[in-house]
């Protein structure tokens, strides 16, 4: 899957537009001409991601905005660490450091948790994949920080995978003639079908599903798919799956799990962003913002 992970300015806007509103009317009592320089540390370990977007708000308000990074994109930070230096328009470093700020510990930790998994499975062979369950709005920013993070992707949305879940299968009336009516799309795209039994995954086999779905699946009965399968199709594991349960599971002989959490359950990383008045760090009138 490829797609652009640079943010355009219509999206920027609407970003800032949730903000800013008709204007930002604390920064309006600040002098036009006035400068600053601010500093963003975080205060938590995390891996860093997310700079286009972050950047983007503060050129989109101030185009002669500097932006200074101190660490690479999907580098790891320790408690403490300078993330990046800003220098620019007073007004606009105020108006936009709630939106940049926003965007990049989202993302952030959204990178943080899928190193955590990554690292989990690591030596194993297994792919840890996102879902859907983004964010509104967030679609494209996230399953970049999962990748940020050292897991992957799974379909950007239901445009450009088939998959066939419990209800679908409902309504076509029987796995064979779900996978059978998929394939005859000829979208060339790959047809997954997830499955709740060794039953049914006999039944998505025999109907030629590219890769199987195994929800809800016991550890046992993981390892028995691996088997009955024997590499006609790939399998990728749902369910239940946490930091502490992922290693086990990648060891059952799967090719996938995939794992909700990556982009649904993240917490924002703890950042701050520092401003100092007029050019440089020695500048008076230092003051946090956060």
């Amino acid at each position: 899957m490829t797609f652009d992970t640079q943010p355009d300015s219509e999206e920027i806007d609407r970003f800032l537009a949730e903000d800013i509103g008709a204007g930002d009317l604390t920064a309006s009592i600040l002098p036009e001409t006035l400068t600053a320089t601010a500093r963003v540390i975080t205060r938590e370990p995390m891996v860093l991601c997310g700079q286009a977007w972050f950047d983007a708000v503060f050129v989109r308000l101030d185009p002669r905005a500097e932006i200074i990074w101190h660490l690479p994109e999907g580098a790891e930070a320790e408690p403490g660490a300078r993330l990046c230096t800003l220098m620019g328009s007073a007004r606009a470093l105020m108006t936009g450091e709630r939106t940049a700020l926003n965007l990049l510990q989202t993302l952030s930790a959204t990178a943080t948790v899928s190193r955590q998994y990554a690292k989990a499975v690591a030596g194993t062979g297994v792919r840890v994949l996102d879902t859907r369950k983004t964010l509104p709005g967030l679609r494209v920013a996230q399953k970049y920080a999962v990748r940020c993070g050292g897991c992957h992707n799974h379909r950007m949305g239901l445009h450009d995978g088939i998959l066939i879940k419990e209800n679908h299968i409902l309504a076509a009336g029987s796995i064979t003639q779900a996978v059978r009516a998929a394939k005859s799309l000829r979208k060339n795209v790959m047809v997954e079908i997830e499955v709740e039994n060794l039953q049914e995954l006999g039944e998505a086999l025999a109907a030629g599903a590219e890769r199987i779905m195994l929800d809800e699946f016991s550890l046992s009965h993981m390892r028995e798919a691996v088997k009955i399968t024997r590499n006609r199709a790939e399998l990728e594991v749902s369910g239940n799956v946490s930091l502490e349960t992922i290693r086990e599971i990648a060891e059952t002989g799967v090719d996938y799990i995939s794992v909700g959490a990556l982009t649904k359950h993240v917490q924002a990383i703890d950042l701050s962003m520092r401003v100092t008045l007029g050019a440089g760090d020695n500048a008076e009138c230092s003051r946090p913002f956060g």
